[in-house]
């Protein structure tokens, strides 16, 4: 019997699993993933936090995606954004001004609803 810990499977990078076992972690022990195919690029893996923090990975494609949720413990699928889990979806601090890029910059916009 080994007593050395599981490697990821070679489809699988090192710090693709270490870093999605980070935000597992950190993010209350569990998480959902919503695998959402961004055509040629790959996929994106999409992470929902126990405590509703978003984070997300790209891989390449929906086989390394689902592999990637079946060797991560604490880790489940979604099959869609139901009402269910956009329901406790609760963005970090700075997660729209991230995403809105350019737009975020600008003064005559109203802030989030989560932001003071």
């Amino acid at each position: 019997m080994s007593t050395r810990a599981a490697t990821a499977p070679a489809k699988l990078s090192g710090a693709l699993v270490e870093s999605v076992k980070g935000f597992v972690a950190d993010h209350g022990g569990s998480a959902t993933a919503v695998l959402q195919p961004l055509g040629r690029i790959g996929v994106r893996v999409t992470l929902v936090g126990a405590d509703g923090v978003l984070g997300d990975r790209v891989v390449a494609d929906l086989d390394t995606a689902e592999e990637l949720v079946g060797f991560v413990d604490g880790l489940t699928e979604s099959g869609e954004w139901d009402r269910e889990l956009t329901s406790v979806v609760t963005p970090r601090r700075g997660h729209w001004a991230k995403m809105a890029g350019w737009v975020a910059r600008q003064t005559r916009f109203p802030k989030a609803r989560n932001e003071d």
